[in-house]
């Protein structure tokens, strides 16, 4: 019995599920692998609201994610959130 709790987490550990946070607060969910880029899930994203990956930034702790990264590179815990940002051109006059 002692060796079943033990396994449990050990599987669960491969795969981390991860929250996307829009900039209308709206949350998606995502379950993927520690070592799966975060490509996949931002392309995901992007299909199911409708948005061109090139029109948001994806944040993690406020610094900008690079789509060949990995939860794992970036030291993501399950549950942590992703923060979604419209992309800004300009600044000053």
């Amino acid at each position: 019995m002692g060796e079943e709790a033990e396994k449990k987490p050990e599987t669960s550990s491969e795969h981390i599920n991860l929250k996307v946070v829009g900039a209308d607060s709206t949350e998606v969910f995502f379950k993927i692998k520690r070592s799966t880029q975060l490509k996949k899930l931002m392309d995901a994203y992007c299909d199911r609201q409708g948005k061109s990956l090139q029109s948001v930034r994806f944040l993690y702790d406020g610094e900008r994610i690079q789509p060949n990264n990995t939860p794992s590179e970036l030291e993501m815990e399950d549950g942590d959130s992703i923060d979604v940002m419209v992309e800004q051109v300009g600044g000053a006059i």
